[in-house]
C-alpha cells in the first residue's frame, strides 16, 4: 500500500486491509483448526485454563458473557495470550500487570502454533508501523526507535457461538475502540465485523488471506489525531 493510501486510511476510516503480507497460510489454517478444536470442548475442560489462574498476567480462557463492553456482556468466548515470559523476567518478578506466562490447553501443537503466530504477527506489526511512519513523512524506524522496540503484545482468539435469542442482543461484542497502538485482526469466512464511519456503520467483509488493521487509541494520541481510532462492533 503506498504511503499516501495508508495516511488516507488512517485519517479517514481508521482501518485498512493488509494483503500480500507473507504470513504463511498453513500457519493461519493450523491456528484456526486448533482454535475450533479448543472451543468445541466442554466448558469444564475449557475452564481448566480460566483467566483467574493467569492472575495479573491477564491470560487464559473466559466463557460467553465473561467480558463486558459498554456495560453489557459480550456474546463471545475467548482465550487471552501475550508474550511468553518466565518468572525471571524483570516485569514478571514485581507482578507488573499483563506480563507473565501463558495458559495453554492440552491440545497437541497448540502452544507451539500460538507462539509461532505471535512471533510472525509481531514482525508484521513492526512492518505496518513502518508504513504508518512513512505515511506521516517520518523515518520508517520512527515508532520502533521511540515506542515499539520491545512492544507489549496481546493476542486473543475469540469464538462467537450462534445466538439462541434473536430478539435480544444482536451483536457478539458492542461498539468500542481499541485502546492499544494497533490491532491486526484475522477474520474467518463468516465475517460480521463492522466499522463506524462519519456516514454510519459499514461492513468490513472477509477478504481471502488478508488481515484487517485497526488504528487504536494510543496511536490516535501519539499522532495527535492524524491516525483515527474508530469504533467497531
Amino acid at each position: 500500500m503506498p504511503r499516501y493510501s495508508i495516511r488516507q486510511a488512517c485519517c479517514g476510516t481508521g482501518f485498512f486491509y493488509i494483503v500480500e503480507h507473507g504470513v504463511d497460510k498453513g500457519l493461519q489454517n493450523r491456528l484456526e483448526q486448533l482454535s475450533r478444536q479448543f472451543f468445541a470442548l466442554d466448558l469444564e475442560t475449557k475452564m481448566q485454563i480460566r483467566m483467574a489462574l493467569g492472575g495479573r498476567a491477564w491470560r487464559g480462557y473466559f466463557p460467553v458473557g465473561g467480558k463486558l463492553t459498554g456495560g453489557k456482556p459480550d456474546l463471545k468466548e475467548g482465550i487471552y495470550f501475550g508474550s511468553e515470559l518466565n518468572q525471571t523476567h524483570p516485569a514478571v518478578q514485581p507482578g507488573v500487570p499483563m506480563f507473565g506466562a501463558n495458559l495453554f490447553p492440552e491440545i497437541p501443537l497448540f502452544r507451539s502454533t500460538v507462539l509461532e503466530y505471535l512471533a510472525v504477527m509481531t514482525q508484521l506489526g513492526h512492518a505496518v508501523m513502518a508504513g504508518v511512519a512513512l505515511s506521516l513523512s517520518k523515518d520508517a524506524s520512527y515508532f520502533r526507535d521511540r515506542y515499539t522496540t520491545d512492544p507489549l503484545i496481546l493476542f486473543r482468539i475469540f469464538n462467537y457461538p450462534p445466538q439462541s435469542n434473536p430478539q435480544g442482543q444482536s451483536w457478539g461484542v458492542g461498539e468500542h475502540t481499541d485502546y492499544g497502538l494497533l490491532t491486526i485482526l484475522k477474520q474467518d469466512d463468516l465475517g460480521g465485523l463492522q466499522v463506524k464511519t462519519k456516514s454510519g456503520w459499514i461492513d468490513a467483509p472477509p477478504i481471502a488471506n488478508s488481515f484487517v488493521c485497526n488504528i487504536g487509541d494510543m496511536l490516535d494520541r501519539l499522532t495527535k489525531k492524524i491516525g483515527r481510532s474508530v469504533a467497531e462492533g
